[in-house]
């Protein structure tokens, strides 16, 4: 668990230094985040989302950002909320007086940032998820398999995504995402 800001700031990247793509995608490791898996009831939402900064979302394969921090809908009940740097996700949510679980999982996860016009066909090289426009616009985001292991997709712009995988994977997720982002270069 991270206990401080230099916790966060002073971890082992799995990906450090990794970058990679073609000449239509481009892949590189995301900067360190602070990352909570939130569970809640419906009647707890509105509190959690105050406390936290950020509204959590109630529609399924839906995002929201705002203050640095995004929650991402992965289940009825159930949020990834990812915030940039060290924000005290853990103490707003214990603050917010709102019945839940919350667990940290910064040391957990990694992220891989695929931008460029190829982006969604590296991506759909291990991934059998509709990433048109007009099925997973720009906030869209799900737990999906990638390869052999799953992932949370976030599609963070229209060429571009976020993808969340857990660190003992991540090379191997950097890996198929390489290939597929050769693949989809003309």
């Amino acid at each position: 668990m991270a206990d401080s800001g230099a916790d966060l700031a002073n971890r082992a990247l799995p990906l450090s230094g990794f970058h990679g793509g073609s000449s239509t995608v481009r892949l590189e490791a995301a900067a360190p985040a602070e990352r909570i898996s939130l569970r809640a009831r419906a009647e707890d939402v509105a509190a959690l989302s105050s406390a936290l900064g950020v509204d959590l979302p109630v529609r399924p394969k839906t995002s929201a950002s705002a203050n640095g921090r995004s929650a991402l809908w992965l289940g009825p009940d159930e949020w990834l909320v990812i915030a940039e740097g060290n924000s005290g996700l853990m103490q707003a949510a214990k603050n917010s007086g709102a019945l839940h679980s919350a667990t940290e999982v910064s040391h957990r996860n990694t992220a891989i940032l695929v931008s460029g016009p190829g982006a969604a066909a590296a991506i759909n090289a291990g991934c059998p998820q509709d990433l048109s426009l007009r099925v997973f616009p720009v906030g869209a985001c799900s737990r999906t398999v990638f390869g052999k292991v799953k992932i949370v997709l976030l599609r963070t712009a229209e060429d571009a995504f976020r993808v969340e995988v857990w660190r003992s994977f991540s090379d191997y997720a950097f890996g198929l995402l390489s290939e597929g982002a050769q693949d989809a270069s003309p």
